[in-house]
């Protein structure tokens, strides 16, 4: 995967188009935050990039990127008449929000700037109205019919769309991030979806020097002492989610910061 918001001309495509070998993706970033202290890169220049990578794809899948969504800053109708518009000029549209970090606050008082949220968070910021403003703009629609592209919110479950594969992070265990998932997609996702063994889990985790008890739910994998990259592979080989027991992923909030969500510590699973 490559992720750009910079420009990409018909060269630079059949670039890409050369490769035979690798299964290639573009995520093109674009926000469309007009303010400059804030996105100091125009974001017309990525959209332009996302048209010209989709018309010339033959072995590669783009995606709109469609981050940070930051209400005040790029949450208005206009805003998502826009990401509706660009998402039929990619083979999958993935939206989250800002990583409102420590650094990107000073930045922010640094500059002047009115901060978007009172608290930093280590997980991205995307308040449960802004969500759904945005998933009501694209609705759920199948793809053959849709005016407009298919919506995700995790990137691998966009990519895995675009390149008509399951999901190979396993999301289709925490089914509430499925919903707005097209029905041919979900099918693929559910038939490569089984739930694996503990005993060869625990192998696995304790060889990459996880501590404390191991537990299979029907969600994911949960461990103890295993930083993200571990993680991640753990995932991968298994396609099904893992998470760590001290950082849990509360019900609904898509793995994001609790911060516009109505209850701290999220709705219970069911």
């Amino acid at each position: 995967m490559r992720f750009t918001r910079w420009r990409v001309d018909p060269e630079d495509c059949a670039v890409l188009n050369s490769f035979e070998n690798l299964r290639l993706t573009v995520l093109v970033t674009h926000s469309g935050i007009e303010h400059e202290a804030i996105e100091p890169v125009d974001s017309q220049i990525a959209a332009e990039s996302l048209r010209t990578l989709h018309e010339h794809a033959e072995r590669y899948r783009t995606i709109l990127y469609w981050q940070p969504i930051v209400p005040g800053l790029n949450g208005s109708d206009a805003h998502l008449e826009r990401a509706r518009e660009l998402s039929r000029h990619a083979h999958a549209t993935v939206f989250t929000g800002l990583f409102f970090r420590q650094e990107i606050a000073a930045y922010y008082q640094a500059h002047g700037l009115s901060t978007p949220y009172e608290d930093t968070a280590r997980r991205k910021i995307l308040p449960e109205v802004a969500e759904r403003r945005v998933v009501d703009a694209f609705g759920t629609l199948e793809d053959a019919s849709a005016p407009w592209g298919a919506l995700f919110r995790k990137t691998s479950c966009g990519v895995a769309y675009a390149h008509g594969e399951a999901d190979y992070n396993g999301h289709y265990g925490v089914r509430e991030l499925c919903d707005i998932c097209p029905e041919k997609q979900l099918a693929l996702c559910h038939a490569a979806w089984v739930k694996p063994d503990l005993a060869d889990v625990t192998a696995s985790v304790r060889a990459l020097g996880a501590t404390g008890a191991v537990e299979i739910t029907d969600r994911a994998i949960i461990v103890e002492g295993l930083d993200e990259p571990p993680r991640y592979y753990l995932q991968h080989g298994y396609g099904y989610q893992c998470h760590d027991r001290e950082k849990p992923h509360h019900y609904r909030q898509h793995g994001r910061a609790p911060i516009g969500w109505p209850t701290e510590n999220g709705t219970p699973a069911p």
